[in-house]
């Protein structure tokens, strides 16, 4: 199956309940988006009158994985959605896991990306321009390198907070999606929440400083409802060593009241980092 030649425009606000519809509307297969590492439809969604684009990734089509041996890529998609809902910043695009025409699967709404928003970039120098955080430097050709940095905004700051909970080993910059509204959401979390430490990301920009408020705020909101609701939720969607691993992270943010540093013990940057 080949990919769209156009994906059609959609907001990720212009359904009210988008979650409802991704889980109960009818789920029709229109191209295969090629760039994916794993099996991943473009799709359209359909009930009642309303209709949504989105990404259905079925457990059928995901590689095995040996240094995540648990549980599905799905089920962990599915779980950062839901620690993302309960952190209240929305960073995550609405998922649900779900039957489709390939099996039991995530289904996740499309984001449409606004490709003026810039948020990295190769500079030269050895330290950032204000209004940006260093990443660490890299090879752009032959005797060259830059440095890499990512904008210094809120939005990513957050991110970054939800990776560091969620334990993502992969928060690479195609992962970062700016919408035309001003919303940014992180996609493709399937190699998260590993009992080990992996986090692997491009928003290192805050490494050893101090949490805002806001984020302590939100780290102990998580810790409740991981005792709760939201623990109850992941139950279904990952497994009780993820879990309590996730518990640990969070009161170790709480603790140290910093931002992660890298550890050393992994590479810290995806590769490639786009």
């Amino acid at each position: 199956m080949s990919a769209p030649e156009r994906i059609p425009p959609r907001s990720v606000t212009a359904d009210p309940n988008p979650a409802e519809l991704l889980a109960r509307g009818e789920l029709t297969v229109r191209g295969r988006i090629r760039e994916a590492s794993n099996a991943a439809l473009f799709c359209t969604v359909a009930l009642d009158g309303r209709e949504a684009s989105c990404v259905y990734k079925p457990v059928a089509g995901e590689r095995p994985l040996w240094d995540f041996p648990d549980g599905t890529l799905a089920g962990r998609e599915v779980a950062a959605y839901e620690v993302s809902e309960a952190t209240g910043w929305g960073l995550v695009p609405p998922t649900v896991l779900r039957d489709g025409p390939y099996g039991e699967g995530m289904c996740q709404l499309w984001i449409d990306v606004h490709p003026e928003a810039e948020l990295l970039a190769l500079v030269d120098g050895e330290e950032p321009e204000p209004g940006w955080k260093a990443i660490g430097f890299a090879e752009v050709g032959e005797d060259r390198t830059a440095l890499l940095v990512h904008a210094d905004d809120e939005r990513l700051r957050r991110l970054a907070v939800l990776d560091a909970v969620i334990n993502n080993a992969d928060r690479k910059g195609g992962h970062l999606l700016p919408t035309a509204e001003g919303r940014l959401y992180g996609i493709d979390h399937g190699v998260t929440f590993n009992v080990e430490n992996k986090l692997r990301t491009l928003l290192w920009g805050w490494a050893g400083e101090p949490l805002t408020p806001e984020a302590v705020d939100v780290l102990k909101g998580l810790r409740d409802g991981l005792e709760g609701g939201l623990g109850r939720r992941l139950a279904a969607l990952i497994t009780a060593a993820e879990i309590d691993a996730t518990r640990a992270r969070v009161d170790a943010l709480l603790t140290s009241g910093l931002h992660p540093e890298p550890s050393g013990e992994w590479p810290a940057i995806p590769w490639p980092p786009v």
